[in-house]
């Protein structure tokens, strides 16, 4: 194992840290600016959500299934046979599945409707029954990988 085991490990984790640390944060931070209904604070920090998503979260997914992946198939066999590997890539799959035909296209629309907000002052009823869905889902979402953080770490069975 050795070396290469950890620099894989240390990568795994790193990416963990940067998807679960944005997607708790960016929630945290659009949920207390939409709580403000000030237009502007909403529409710059619906813009930095996207953002974030593709600088943090992508980037920390994929570092974090890329290392993850290649620490099971290098050190270990029949990886889909060890339920607690199965059972975290499955959470894992689950939340990605929510994140790119829920999250990301509402936050999109989101994004484009803020745009506007500056201008009009207002923010239309839509930005907030989008921002209901997002809630919903968004807290789905941050759910599953957090129990798979539960799997990873204690490998139940």
């Amino acid at each position: 194992m050795g070396h290469t085991y950890l620099a894989l490990k240390s990568i795994h984790i790193f990416g963990v840290i940067l998807l679960m640390g944005n997607i708790i944060v960016t929630a945290w931070w659009k949920f207390m600016a939409d709580k403000t209904k000030n237009p502007s604070v909403i529409g710059f920090a619906q813009r930095q959500v996207t953002l974030t998503d593709f600088v943090f979260t992508a980037p920390g997914a994929l570092l974090a299934i890329t290392a993850g992946d290649s620490m099971a198939y290098t050190f270990m066999s029949n990886t889909w046979d060890i339920q607690w590997l199965t059972w975290g890539r499955c959470l894992f799959i689950a939340s990605g599945i929510i994140w790119i035909t829920i999250l990301i296209p509402t936050q999109i629309k989101q994004a484009r409707m803020a745009r506007n907000f500056e201008n009009t002052k207002s923010i239309p009823e839509e930005y907030w029954k989008l921002s209901k869905r997002w809630n919903i889902f968004g807290a789905i979402a941050v759910l599953l990988p957090l129990i798979n953080i539960y799997w990873m770490v204690f490998k139940p069975i």
